[in-house]
């Protein structure tokens, strides 16, 4: 072999060594998914006997999917700001959707507010921003990494760069203005913004949180069709259309992702922000779900798609909204704050040890935000292996007591154990106010 062909030999080595090292540093992209009001059973790997999810099915099947998995709150904007902060409510002082509500503020459809009352609730909205930036974000931690971050669907806390998005739809709406069109009426943006991610080489973080199932149930005609004659109530049938809607724009996304050759270095991630049953009479939440302290609120599938790097099942173990933010991070390569008291999904060994997490419900609108946490809290709750325990909050539900539940037997909370078992609820109780004490 002659000098130039060794020469020729030995570049070809290193440039090929070197794409080699660039792609083994390379982070991953992230991709989360954020279904909006719906229950943990409405989904077809999970069970269901009517809607129609064969997208997220296809997901689950590729994915580390945890079909115990729960968010800390059953409440919309304290849920988001769990998922992307990596701290429960408590914490980060996101506690409520609103500020509180101000006294002699005008009430009902077509009433105007006083100009007094649109400065308080606009100064609670930016106090409420402000305590988001403070307990700082996902993005902005992957930003330091050099990751490019995209804002689309619900998102409370003004513009998109205040969560430390880079990109972003959401321009300072209560909770998402322009960012409402991705799913409903586009996902054009998504796609514009992965398109230019590739072309500046840079890893990407995509937050999909669209308005849906979540109402106004307005699916397309063709989807209720399939619906509207299977089951009693014309509001059931709109409401497993829109889940079926946003089960298509979920493989639209997916889709994308991997005609563009991004399959094996993109993370997806999935949960939802809160439950949602129908009230099958008036198409509104049912008691049990949106809001409140029981599974129907707080349940919710969570699965993770790495191609390559996680090894596909169906898990049992408990899994939390707020474990997807250290997960996230490890995997970027990134150590996650030590305030941060989720674990890392990806770690078998943490995801057996646990077998207890914990959560929190608060008022809809903030009492104090002076001190949300203590003055807005309904409900805390502990899941230790399948004894549920929920603590009502004297200062907020005086009418209600103390409820122990057995999930293994009795899965929609019906059989109130607590008078029988006073034993198990002062051992939760004590476990809860180890957890946090209001």
């Amino acid at each position: 072999m002659g000098r130039s062909m060794i020469a020729r030999f030995l570049l070809l080595a290193l440039v090929s060594a070197a794409t080699l090292l660039r792609a083994a540093d390379s982070p991953p992209n992230i991709v989360m998914i954020i279904s909006d009001d719906q229950l943990w059973s409405d989904y077809g790997f999970m069970g269901h006997p009517t809607v129609q999810t064969p997208n997220l099915d296809r997901l689950a099947g590729e994915s580390l999917t945890f079909k115990r998995g729960y968010v800390t709150s059953s409440l919309c904007c304290p849920s988001l700001a769990t998922i992307i902060t990596g701290l429960y409510p408590h914490q980060h002082l996101v506690t409520s959707n609103d500020p509180p509500i101000v006294p002699g503020a005008a009430k009902g459809k077509g009433k105007k507010k006083s100009p007094e009352a649109d400065a308080a609730f606009e100064a609670g909205r930016e106090k409420m921003s402000q305590f988001l930036e403070a307990a700082g974000t996902l993005p902005a931690q992957l930003k330091a990494k050099g990751y490019l971050s995209l804002q689309t669907g619900k998102w409370w806390q003004k513009h998109y760069s205040r969560g430390g998005f880079t990109h972003g739809m959401t321009e300072g709406g209560r909770h998402g203005d322009k960012g409402l069109d991705i799913g409903r009426k586009t996902m054009q943006p998504i796609y514009d913004f992965i398109g230019e991610a590739k072309k500046q080489e840079k890893p990407f973080f995509v937050w999909y949180a669209p308005m849906m199932p979540h109402d106004p149930h307005t699916p397309p005609d063709r989807l209720l069709a399939k619906y509207k004659d299977k089951v009693p109530s014309l509001h059931v049938a709109k409401y497993y259309a829109m889940v079926d809607w946003f089960d298509e724009t979920c493989g639209e996304l997916v889709k994308h992702i991997d005609d563009q050759g991004l399959k094996e270095n993109t993370i997806i991630v999935y949960v939802t922000d809160n439950g949602w049953i129908t009230n099958p009479q008036t198409g509104r939440y049912a008691d049990k779900s949106k809001q409140s302290q029981y599974d129907g609120g707080l349940r919710t599938p969570i699965m993770i798609r790495w191609p390559g790097k996680v090894q596909p099942r169906m898990h049992e173990s408990l899994a939390q909204s707020i474990d997807l933010a250290p997960t996230l991070l490890k995997a970027a390569g990134i150590t996650p704050p030590a305030k941060m008291p989720g674990i890392n999904l990806l770690d078998e060994a943490a995801v057996t040890a646990r077998t207890t997490i914990y959560g929190e419900c608060f008022t809809h609108n903030y009492v104090n935000m002076t001190q949300p946490a203590q003055s807005s809290l309904k409900w805390r709750w502990i899941i230790d292996g399948h004894e549920k325990l929920i603590l009502p909050n004297v200062i907020n539900q005086p009418q209600d007591v103390p409820e122990l539940y057995d999930l293994r037997t009795d899965p929609t909370e019906e059989k109130n154990l607590a008078k029988d078992r006073a034993d198990a609820v002062m051992r939760l109780a004590e476990k809860i106010d180890a957890w946090w004490t209001p």
